[in-house]
């Protein structure tokens, strides 16, 4: 009885585990499908140089009078806070003595 119980139990876990390999095996070749079809249809469309410029300034024209403002103020801000404004004058105080100086001179 013991061995039949234990026969069974191995029996269906093993047949849940192919069954659950066989899904995921399907699950797996869908998933490819519709990557490659994906893939397929969303290739790039090489442009000229000409095309481009003339695809960007169909964007530009696009843009509304607020997002123009906004555009060209975040880049005045950006370009403001570039740079400090410093004096240009280095200063170095030279003192002729030091401690590090003084104990030196003690011992010799």
């Amino acid at each position: 009885m013991a061995w039949g119980m234990a026969g069974i139990s191995v029996g269906v876990v093993f047949t849940i585990l192919v069954l659950l390999v066989c899904v995921l095996y399907v699950f797996s070749a869908m998933a490819a499908g519709k990557a490659a079809k994906a893939k397929e249809e969303s290739k790039p469309k090489v442009l000229t140089g000409a095309e481009f410029i003339k695809s960007q300034q169909a964007r530009i024209a696009d843009a509304s009078d607020l997002d123009k403002v906004a555009i060209a103020t975040a880049v005045y801000l950006y370009m403001g806070n570039q740079h400090d404004e410093e004096s240009g004058i280095l200063t170095i105080h030279h003192t002729d003595h030091s401690a590090w100086h003084a104990e030196l001179n003690e011992h010799i």
